[in-house]
């Protein structure tokens, strides 16, 4: 066993003795690529979504070192015609980039990376004649023209060089040129059946051009048919909640969210399974290790950019250009460029169909209020603050507390919640009730049997907590919010999930610039 080529399914092994949920349907559309012009993949995804164990997982079905069939047997991608087709046929070079920069940080970390993948080898062709002056690829070349064989090259962390490393550094250069050498031209054509890269980032563009334009790139912008094997799904995240009793309804509220490709649905992988384990939802999104280049990047003064964040804090979403971004954390020139790269981390969902960006889930939700708590937006933070009070005081009744309450969270958000409409004091009210995502699923502009109700907040399971339908009203009177709440039978609606039910009317008046707030109590 070797230290880069014939490393063995050990570490695949060990997934298969844990909770594995099977992704092998990745090997069949991976198949499909080789030996054609399209066998250069690149696979980015944020942290924690899955992408080293894909990487593991084909390493272990291509080495031909050793025998894998056994750890593929059950899964899907053994009923797939390519199966016995490709299975252990290949030397697999397996570079995790990550690991080898933390060894070699330093401007000539290309050419010892070059060395050690040689000397490796090497060392596992022995009889063959090999040249002192030869590179990596020089090697490799020699060893297909003298034998016919051809490799599978899997590098997980690609990108790690480049985010260690500024673009206008010897290193980076060295390591774009490098893998040109390896991968661009007519030399990877005769050396590799297939070469597959993750990392975090798409690879950088020049302009509009690629550096690597000959890679089908799969991000989360653009996944193409790989969207389905990096995260869960809602029915794989459900079996899991049903396996190990967990509250499913926790699991959709702390870890869905994203939007990747045609999947609506896709669930924090490494989260989801951390819950399961510890038998309990929180944040384990700070282990991702991205928090200080969040804050850094939702500081920067691009106009209006601390106004689309704060909006999307409460639910709201933003317009986003994914087309300029340069696919480098270092050259951010532009709100569409920290938006770009914030999807890429993770930090922010993205909906191609609409060009629209908006936070995930409640997980990502703690980690952009802290972020935002970092750079010191004080308006943002009392009103997330007081949101409890405010939750509170429309459980209470207390009508005054509720029309301040609001009223306080107009005020000191006035830039980006202007007094002019029923739908800016919308966005008002869903950042005052942050707090509620607790316990609460918020849904604005919920669909009724005769209109849209503006607000609704529906107990999750488990919670004995009324619902509440919140209707607002610009230049009228709150009585008239109430009336249109019962006009309308919105509480029809709301009690297919309970029949406790708080209506709550309130009133933005333009002249006196106040609110008021009538609360009553529906109960059968």
């Amino acid at each position: 066993m070797g230290t880069y080529i014939n490393i063995g399914n050990e570490a695949f092994r060990k997934s298969r003795n844990s909770e594995y949920v099977d992704k092998s349907g990745l090997i069949a559309v991976v198949n499909k690529t080789l030996f054609t012009e399209f066998n250069l993949s690149c696979v980015s995804r944020c942290r924690r979504f899955g992408k080293s164990m894909a990487a593991k997982m084909l390493a272990a079905y291509y080495d031909k070192s050793v025998d894998s069939r056994e750890l593929f047997a059950d899964l899907q991608i053994a009923n797939d015609p390519s199966f016995e087709e490709h299975l252990n046929k290949y030397r697999v070079i397996y570079l995790d980039m990550s690991e080898f920069v933390t060894r070699f940080h330093n401007d000539d970390v290309v050419r010892q990376l070059d060395d050690e993948l040689k000397a490796d080898i090497i060392k596992a062709y022995p009889d063959m004649q090999h040249e002192p002056t030869y590179d990596m690829m020089g090697s490799l070349l020699n060893i297909t023209e003298a034998t016919g064989e051809k490799f599978m090259f899997i590098i997980d962390e690609w990108d790690a060089i480049c985010r260690e490393f500024k673009s206008d550094t010897k290193a980076f250069d060295d390591y774009v040129n490098w893998l040109r050498r390896m991968f661009k031209g007519i030399s990877a054509t005769r050396v590799f059946a297939g070469v597959y890269m993750t990392g975090i980032l798409p690879i950088k563009r020049y302009n509009t051009q690629s550096a690597l334009n000959n890679f089908i790139e799969y991000s989360m912008i653009e996944p193409g048919n790989m969207a389905e094997f990096f995260g869960f799904t809602r029915n794989e995240a459900m079996a899991l909640a049903e396996k190990y009793g967990m509250d499913f309804d926790e699991l959709v509220k702390w870890y869905d969210g994203y939007q990747i490709g045609d999947e609506p649905s896709m669930f924090n992988p490494n989260s989801v399974m951390q819950a399961l384990q510890r038998g309990r939802c929180r944040s384990f999104w700070a282990t991702t290790g991205a928090y200080d280049l969040v804050s850094s990047f939702i500081s920067m003064n691009y106009e209006g950019l601390k106004d689309d964040i704060i909006k999307m804090l409460a639910d709201g979403r933003c317009k986003v250009n994914t087309t300029k971004f340069q696919n480098d954390m270092s050259i951010i020139r532009s709100k569409d460029d920290v938006f770009t790269v914030l999807i890429h981390l993770g930090y922010l969902g993205y909906d191609w169909k609409r060009d629209e960006c908006y936070i995930p889930n409640y997980e990502v939700s703690i980690e952009m209020r802290n972020a935002i708590e970092a750079n010191n937006w004080k308006n943002v933070i009392d009103a997330v603050t007081a949101s409890e009070d405010l939750l509170q005081a429309v459980l209470d009744g207390d009508e005054g507390a509720v029309a301040s309450g609001v009223e306080a969270v107009h005020d000191d958000n006035t830039s980006i919640l202007s007094y002019n409409n029923e739908n800016s004091l919308a966005s008002v009210l869903t950042l005052a009730f942050y707090s509620a995502r607790n316990n609460y699923v918020i849904h604005r502009e919920y669909a009724t049997g005769k209109g849209f109700a503006d607000l609704v907040l529906i107990p999750r399971m488990n919670v004995d907590s009324p619902a509440i339908v919140i209707e607002l009203k610009y230049n009228k009177d709150a009585d008239s919010a109430i009336d249109q709440i019962m006009r309308k039978q919105y509480p029809a609606k709301v009690k297919e999930y309970t029949d406790n039910l708080l209506l709550v009317g309130i009133n933005y008046d333009k002249e006196t610039k106040t609110h008021s707030c009538k609360i009553e109590n529906l109960v059968n």
